[in-house]
């Protein structure tokens, strides 16, 4: 099930191309792990993972951190034209310790 949705902006030459995000809701595994499944819709090459955790919780958590560092290491990101609400102000999502250095804008004042 589909719990979550973001969109980034990403300016193409003239026009801007909407870059969806879209988080689903952790799911039991049989073997006792929880998975969380998120999309990427990048223009050239769309990303699916899904990321495990002990539970829902730490799925969920780990899925938005596998997120964030899919998006700041993106080349999107290092065109300097992909945005959330304002160029250059960051996105919005949680950031594990590996990425701290990228951050811009309000990410890298609150995150």
């Amino acid at each position: 099930m589909l719990i979550a949705t973001r969109t980034l902006t990403w300016r193409d030459g003239e026009r801007d191309v909407p870059v969806e995000i879209r988080i689903f809701a952790p799911q039991l595994e049989p073997e006792g792990s929880w998975a969380c499944r998120f999309e990427i819709q990048w223009p050239d090459h769309p990303k699916e993972m899904t990321i495990c955790g002990f539970d829902a919780i730490q799925a969920l958590v780990l899925a938005l951190q596998t997120i964030a560092v899919h998006v700041y290491t993106s080349e999107y990101h290092e065109s300097g034209k992909l945005r959330w609400d304002k160029a250059g102000n960051g996105y919005g999502i949680p950031v594990g310790p590996n990425v701290r250095d990228l951050l811009e804008g309000d990410d890298k004042k609150y995150l």
